[in-house]
């Protein structure tokens, strides 16, 4: 069945309605006419009032949607914040242990630099003191080696074989401070060195080593049978006859 249908028996009857009112009295006709076009105006304006309230109910859901979210993204900042401060408080206590671990480590170094240079002290005065045992005996110590003037007299070979039975043997001149040092000892006269002659090797020390400078007096032959003596006027070597009896210079190796 159709709208139309429905609606036409309901148009009849409001006629029939009416017209029955017009008979009786003009003025309820009226009113049921306006009564009527009132409804009418009140149906029309229904929907007009409903759309309103539609609208703001839909602004309202807007409203607390965004309120949702805007609580929603706060609470995700604030935890954000929280786990950034947390790493924040870690990472400086252990920041804080690494600067204190840092100033044990300093403080554990200087005192191990104390007692290095304290054991390092106390090591040289136990070799000074060890040293200073074996250059006993009125020897005198120049770097690693105890020297002193034989007491008496002899030749080359005897001169030598004294130093031996005292542990040294004749002096090895190896460099200029010896050199000086050794003028010095046999500055009331001439001394034996431990420098000889061979004539397959030619000059050499008494431990074998050649003979690397020389300090010879101006003037000098270099015969064969002739041992150095230390020193002249001028702090040079010269010669003697190995007949010739004179102090030796010994050195004793520390």
């Amino acid at each position: 069945m159709s709208a139309d249908s429905v609606a036409a028996p309901r148009l009849s009857l409001n006629v029939r309605y009416n017209r029955n009112i017009q008979e009786n009295s003009g003025e309820e006709e009226e009113r049921k006419v306006e009564i009527l076009e009132d409804e009418e105006h009140h149906a029309d304006l229904g929907p007009q009032r409903a759309r309103p309230h539609t609208q703001n109910n839909s602004a309202a859901n807007n409203r607390r949607c965004f309120k949702a979210t805007a609580v929603t993204l706060g609470g995700f900042y604030l935890l954000m914040l929280a786990g950034l401060f947390i790493r924040f408080t870690l990472l400086q206590t252990q920041y804080d242990q690494l600067i204190n671990n840092n100033s044990q480590l300093q403080r554990s170094y200087k005192t191990l630099s104390v007692n290095h240079s304290q054991l390092q002290n106390e090591v040289k005065q136990l070799k000074n003191r060890t040293e200073e045992k074996w250059c006993s005996d009125g020897s005198t110590r120049l770097g690693r080696s105890c020297y002193f003037k034989s007491k008496e007299e002899k030749t080359w070979s005897g001169s030598r074989a004294d130093c031996q039975q005292r542990g040294a043997d004749l002096v090895i001149i190896n460099n200029k401070e010896e050199q000086k040092f050794v003028t010095e000892l046999s500055k009331d006269g001439e001394s034996w060195i431990g420098l000889q002659y061979e004539r397959s090797q030619g000059w050499k020390w008494v431990d074998g080593s050649p003979l690397a400078e020389t300090i010879w007096a101006s003037g000098l032959t270099h015969y064969e049978g002739y041992p150095p003596t230390c020193c002249d006027q001028q702090g040079k070597w010269t010669q003697r006859y190995d007949s010739e009896k004179k102090n030796g210079i010994c050195e004793k190796k520390i």
